[in-house]
């Protein structure tokens, strides 16, 4: 079976693991990851940032290093049919890039045609803002998203850090501790199987 096409939604500030890691994982096993981020081109960087838990009441923020787009925003939009799935990453970039039509446009599309959605952490909140796309299903993410979850149709499911959650062809996880899980759900909504000698 050939790869799939997979299209990673990313921002300035987007975590900078589940661009690296997820984009990596994926290539590895054959599959093609276009990140792109609204109003950049092919060869742009993109400023990522790390988050983690410290012992304060919320996550810290560190600058991370830069991420290169390898996919022109607008023809990605122009491409949408070719895409096999989308993959909302999380970090700081998901809370403005929801509010682009062109990022919406893209998710309804997905969500239209029944094609897997993927989303991690702070992912969710572009799900959340594209109008049905979350009512009635279940989908992890950052805590701090539960209210969000819940304010659009959907049901926020409390995973364990390192664990994913699976709704049909959704599938989520509350951050960057749960990329093994999430990723190896990934693969499996993809028919991706991977055997050892």
């Amino acid at each position: 079976m050939s790869g799939k096409k997979i299209l990673m939604l990313t921002g300035e500030f987007t975590e900078e693991y589940e661009i690296y890691v997820y984009q990596q994982g994926m290539e590895a096993v054959g599959h093609t990851v276009h990140v792109v981020c609204p109003d950049k081109s092919e060869g742009d960087l993109i400023k990522t940032s790390l988050h983690d838990f410290e012992g304060d009441q919320t996550y810290t923020e560190k600058p991370g290093h830069f991420a290169e787009i390898n996919k022109t925003f607008s023809e990605a939009e122009d491409e949408l049919d070719s895409y096999d799935a989308v993959y909302a990453a999380g970090g700081r970039g998901p809370e403005y890039i929801r509010t682009d039509p062109r990022i919406q446009t893209m998710v309804q599309h997905f969500h239209d045609a029944g094609k897997p959605i993927f989303t991690i952490c702070h992912g969710v909140q572009i799900l959340m803002a594209v109008p049905g796309v979350l009512k009635g299903r279940k989908v992890a993410g950052l805590g701090a998203c539960a209210p969000e979850v819940a304010a659009v149709g959907g049901t926020y499911i409390d995973v364990e850090p390192k664990e994913a959650y699976v709704d049909g062809t959704m599938v989520s996880a509350k951050g960057w501790t749960g990329l093994a899980a999430f990723m190896r759900e990934c693969l499996k909504v993809l028919g991706t199987e991977i055997r050892h000698a």
